[in-house]
C-alpha cells in the first residue's frame, strides 16, 4: 500500500501531491494537539486551506489521511537517515555519527513521531504492515552502520539487537522528553548514549586514533 493506493477522483498528480501534501501539514498540527480520533475531516479540510467537499477529492477516510500522514513522516525519517549516514566507512567515528545524527533527527522531528506511534494503531493491518516495513528498513540501514564500524567477532543478532536498541533510544527522547528534558540536554542525552553503547561493546573511546578506527 502506498500513498498511490489512496484513491483520488482528481487525475492530476502533480496537483494531487500538492493538495495531499496541504493536508499532511494540517492534520500532523491537528494530531498533535487533539490527537487523531478527535480531530474532524472539517477540520482537517479547514487547516489544509480547502473545504471538505475538496478533501474528499483527495481522500475516502479520515483514516486514509492517517496512512499519509505516518507515511510522510516516514519517507521524510528515512530520507534524512539516508543523508546522514555512512554505511561503507568502517571507523567507530562513523557509527558515532550515525547515532549522533539519529537522534538529533528525533528531536527535530519529536512532535510528528509522536503522533506517528500513538496513532498507527488506528490504520488497518495492511496500512500497518506497510508503514511498519518503512521501520524495519531504518533499522537494516543502521544494522549496515553497526556491521562496518565494530569488531567482525559480533554476530549478526548482536549486531541486529544494537540497532533496535539505538532506534527506540532515539525514540525514547521523543516519547519521554518531558521527563529526560529535566536531567539532559540532547547533546548531554546523546554523549551518555553513545558512552554506554561502546562500553557494552567493550570498545574504549580513548583508544580510537585520530582516523576513527581501533588501536
Amino acid at each position: 500500500m502506498t500513498d498511490q493506493h489512496v484513491p483520488s477522483s482528481i487525475k492530476d498528480p502533480g496537483l494531487v501531491e500538492k493538495r495531499r501534501n496541504q493536508m499532511i501539514k494540517g492534520a500532523v498540527s491537528l494530531f498533535i494537539e487533539k490527537g487523531f480520533h478527535k480531530t474532524t475531516t472539517r477540520e482537517i479540510a479547514k487547516a489544509s486551506g480547502f473545504s471538505i467537499g475538496t478533501l474528499y477529492e483527495y481522500i475516502r477516510t479520515k483514516e486514509d489521511v492517517l496512512f499519509l500522514v505516518c507515511d510522510s513522516i516516514y519517507e521524510r525519517v528515512k530520507v534524512r537517515m539516508e543523508q546522514a549516514f555512512d554505511a561503507d566507512t568502517k571507523t567507530i567515528d562513523s557509527l558515532i555519527h550515525a547515532v549522533t545524527s539519529y537522534f538529533q533527527l528525533m528531536d527535530d522531528m519529536q512532535d510528528e513521531v509522536v503522533v506517528m506511534y500513538q496513532e498507527v494503531k488506528s490504520l488497518s493491518r495492511e496500512a500497518q504492515e506497510y508503514v511498519l516495513q518503512k521501520e524495519k528498513d531504518m533499522v537494516a540501514m543502521l544494522v549496515g552502520v553497526i556491521r562496518n564500524s565494530i569488531p567482525g567477532t559480533t554476530s549478526e543478532q548482536d549486531i541486529t539487537l544494537i540497532a533496535n536498541n539505538i532506534f527506540v533510544q532515539g525514540q525514547m527522547w521523543g516519547f519521554r522528553r518531558w521527563m529526560l528534558q529535566k536531567e539532559f540536554t540532547l547533546e548531554a542525552y546523546t554523549e551518555r548514549q553513545i558512552h554506554f553503547l561502546l562500553e557494552g561493546l567493550n570498545i574504549n573511546r580513548k583508544s580510537i586514533i585520530n582516523d576513527g578506527r581501533m588501536s
